[in-house]
C-alpha cells in the first residue's frame, strides 16, 4: 500500500477528487458534508495500476491547520490540489510550507475544475511555487471531478508515483502516530493511523503512553486482517484501554525500543523562500507525526552566527510533553500566534548533555555542526563517550562491535577509556600527595572525578591501570599508605618518652607540640605504631601485656590506687587501662577490686 496526503486551499475540490478516484466518501461527519468542507481527517482508498493507494484527506481551512498537519506528518508524499478557477491561494502556500518543512519530496500536482476555466494559468503558477520547495518540479495533471475528464491521466501519474516511493523496512520498530481514537460497541477502543515502518499483528504487545497494551483486532482498508506491514492505513482495536486515555498525537510503540524525549537538540531549517532561519520566539509549537507539542526554545549560538553553511541553526527544545523521537526525525516548527510555519527541523539528539558552564551552548553548537542526525553507533559512542546499552535502540543505533568496553549495562568509547585510565592514575597520585594519612582514593571519589554515571564503571577503568590496585573500596598504588616522615619522627619521640615510663601517657599539649592531631593519631593507631586506650590516652602497643605482668605481682585482688602506684602512672591512665584489660579478658572485677586472670 502507498499512502498520500492531499494538500491545498479550502474548497478547491480535494474531497470531490477523492470521491471521483475511489468512489468513497472521505468527509466522515455530517457537519463536514453540510458545510461542504473537510474539518477533520478523512480516509479513502482505491486500486491504481498494480498499487493500492490510500488517501488522507486533510482540511484546507486555516482554522483547521492543526488537523491538516496531523494528516500530513506521517505521510511520505502528497497529491497537491489547486482549482483552475481560483488559482494559488493562502492555504495553498501554508500547506506547501508545511510539506517543505517536513521534507516531503514527491507527489503530483492536480488542477481541478478544469471544466470551469482553462487550467494552464493555475497550473503554471502552482508549479512555480512548488519549485521553490522540497517538492521541486512535480508532474501535473488537469482534471474535472465532475465530468471525469483527466482522471485516467491522473491514475497513470499516481501509479508512477507509487512506483517511485521507497519501500519501508518491515522489520523496523513500530511507531504508529494516532490520528483518530473512538470506541466500538462490544469491541472497545480503536485507534487509527498511518503505519510508516514495521509490522503490527493481532496479539502483539505494544506500548501506549508508557503502559503495555495488546492488539485485540486489526483492520486495514476497512477489512479485518491478521497483520499489516508498512506502509499501511490501519485501525487497531486495543484491549483494556479506556478511550479517555488515548488522544491524537499519542503513539503505539514497540516496547522498550523508544526513548521519551523531553529535551532535544535540533537543526532548524529555513522556511520556504527564506535564505536563513529567522530569530525564533521563545515558545513554539512542534508538529511531528500527528502530535503537536509546545516547546521552549534555547538557541545554541548567537542569532547573528548561523551554525552551518546552509543557514540552518541548532537550538535546544524543551518539550512540554515527551515524545518518542530518534535522531534523524523530521518535524515542523510553527508560531501558533502568528499562524506561520517557522521552518522544518531535523532531530540531532534526544539525550543531549546538560549545559551548565559558561560557553557550553556554543561548544555544543560546534559539536552538532557536522551532524545530520543519521544514527551511527561509532559516531554516537565517540561523541557521548559513555552510552547506556538500553538506550541504543531508542537512539536508533545498532549494537557496537564485539569487544567494545562495557560494564554494568554501559558501553565506553575505547579512546575515552584510555583517557579515563590516565586520569585515574592522576587522581590517585593527587590524593596520595594531598592526604598521605588516608591511603587510597575512595571508589566513589574516583567515580566523581572521572565523571562516570555508575560506580561499577570504575572497575572497567581500573583494569587498564596496571600500577593501581583496589583494596577495601579504595584505589591506591602499591606502597601507598605508609606514615609520612614527620609523623614517624613524632611517634618515635613518643615511644622514647614511654621507654622509662611505659604507662605515663603523653598529655594532649605534648601530642600537639609533636604535630600529632586527631587524624595523625588515627593513622598511627591504624598502622599499629601506638595503642589508643581511650580518648587522649595513647601507649605503646605492648602496654597491656606489660601491665598484666606488673599487676600479677600485686596481692590479689588489688585496687585502682595500688595499680596506679605499681604502674607508675596517673589515675587518668590507670582507670581506662584497667577497663581495657577487663574488656579483653585479662583481668576481672571482684567486689571493689581487680584480679589478674
Amino acid at each position: 500500500m502507498k499512502v498520500l496526503a492531499t494538500a491545498g486551499h479550502v474548497d478547491h475540490g480535494k474531497s470531490t477528487l477523492i470521491r471521483a478516484l475511489t468512489g468513497m466518501e472521505p468527509d466522515r461527519w455530517a457537519e463536514e458534508r453540510r458545510r461542504g468542507m473537510t474539518i477533520d481527517l478523512g480516509f479513502a482508498w482505491t486500486e491504481v495500476g498494480g498499487h493500492t493507494l490510500a488517501f488522507v484527506d486533510v482540511p484546507g481551512h486555516e482554522r483547521f491547520v492543526t488537523q491538516m498537519l496531523a494528516g500530513v506528518g506521517p505521510v511520505p508524499a502528497t497529491m497537491f490540489v489547486v482549482a483552475a478557477d481560483a488559482g494559488w491561494m493562502p492555504q495553498s502556500g501554508e500547506h506547501l510550507d508545511a510539506l517543505h518543512a517536513l521534507g516531503v519530496s514527491d507527489g503530483v500536482l492536480v488542477v481541478t475544475r478544469s471544466d470551469l476555466m482553462e487550467p494552464e494559468l493555475a497550473r503554471d503558477e502552482a508549479l512555480e511555487h512548488l519549485a521553490e520547495s522540497s517538492l521541486g518540479r512535480l508532474p501535473a495533471v488537469c482534471v474535472s471531478g465532475t465530468t471525469g475528464a483527466g482522471l485516467d491521466d491522473l491514475r497513470a501519474e499516481l501509479d508512477a508515483l507509487a512506483g517511485r516511493l521507497p519501500d519501508p523496512d518491515p522489520d523496523a520498530d513500530v511507531r504508529l502516530w494516532v490520528d483518530r481514537a473512538f470506541t466500538i460497541r462490544g469491541a472497545g477502543t480503536v485507534v487509527t493511523g498511518t503505519l510508516g515502518a514495521g509490522r503490527i499483528a493481532v496479539g502483539d504487545e505494544l506500548e501506549l503512553g508508557g503502559r503495555a497494551v495488546s492488539v485485540r483486532g486489526l483492520q486495514s482498508l476497512g477489512a479485518p486482517v491478521e497483520s499489516a506491514a508498512a506502509v499501511a492505513r490501519v485501525a487497531v482495536n486495543l484491549r483494556g484501554v479506556p478511550l479517555e486515555e488515548v488522544s491524537r498525537g499519542d503513539a503505539l510503540l514497540t516496547p522498550g525500543r523508544w526513548l521519551g524525549a523531553g529535551v532535544i537538540d535540533v537543526r532548524v531549517h529555513p522556511p520556504r523562500g527564506a535564505d536563513a532561519v529567522g530569530k525564533l520566539p521563545s515558545q513554539v509549537m512542534v508538529h511531528v507525526g500527528s502530535a503537536a507539542v509546545a516547546a521552549r526554545v534555547r538557541p545554541l549560538s548567537r542569532d547573528d552566527a548561523p551554525d552551518t553553511s546552509d543557514s540552518s541553526r541548532t537550538v535546544r527544545l524543551t518539550l512540554r510533553e515527551p515524545l518518542p523521537l530518534r535522531p534523524g526525525d523530521r518535524a515542523l516548527v510553527r508560531d501558533p500566534g502568528a499562524h506561520a510555519v517557522l521552518g522544518g527541523l531535523t532531530v540531532l539528539d534526544v539525550r543531549p548533555p546538560e549545559l551548565r558552564r559558561r560557553g557550553a551552548a556554543r561548544a555544543r553548537a560546534g559539536e552538532l555542526a557536522t551532524s545530520d542526525g543519521t544514527p551511527d553507533t561509532a559516531v554516537e559512542l565517540s561523541r557521548r563517550r559513555v552510552l547506556r546499552a538500553a538506550d541504543l535502540a531508542g537512539l536508533g543505533l545498532a549494537d557496537p562491535p564485539s569487544g567494545t568496553p562495557s560494564a554494568a549495562g554501559w558501553y565506553v568509547d575505547p579512546a575515552h577509556l584510555a583517557t579515563l585510565a590516565d586520569r585515574l592514575v592522576e587522581l590517585v597520585a593527587a590524593h596520595a600527595a594531598a592526604d598521605p594519612l588516608e591511603p587510597g582514593l575512595p571508589t566513589k571519589a574516583a567515580q566523581r572525578g572521572l565523571d562516570l554515571p555508575d560506580p561499577r564503571l570504575v572497575t572497567l577503568v581500573l583494569a587498564r591501570c596496571p600500577d593501581l590496585v583496589e583494596e577495601g573500596g579504595r584505589i591506591l598504588r602499591p606502597g601507598d599508605g605508609g606514615l609520612p616522615a614527620a609523623v614517624r619522627e613524632a611517634v618515635a619521640t613518643v615511644v622514647a618518652d614511654l621507654a622509662d615510663a611505659p604507662f605515663l601517657a603523653p598529655e594532649a599539649h605534648r601530642l600537639s607540640e609533636l604535630g600529632l592531631g586527631g587524624r595523625q593519631l588515627g593513622a598511627v593507631v591504624k598502622a599499629g605504631e601506638l595503642l589508643r586506650v581511650a580518648d587522649g590516652i595513647y601507649l605503646r602497643p605492648d602496654a597491656p601485656d606489660r601491665a598484666v605482668a606488673v599487676l600479677a605481682t600485686l596481692d590479689q585482688p588489688f585496687t585502682v590506687s595500688a595499680a596506679r602506684q605499681a604502674l607508675g602512672t596517673t589515675r587518668r591512665v590507670a582507670v581506662p587501662l584497667l577497663e581495657l584489660l577487663a574488656r579483653t579478658g585479662r583481668t576481672r572485677h571482684e567486689g571493689e577490686g581487680h584480679t589478674v586472670r
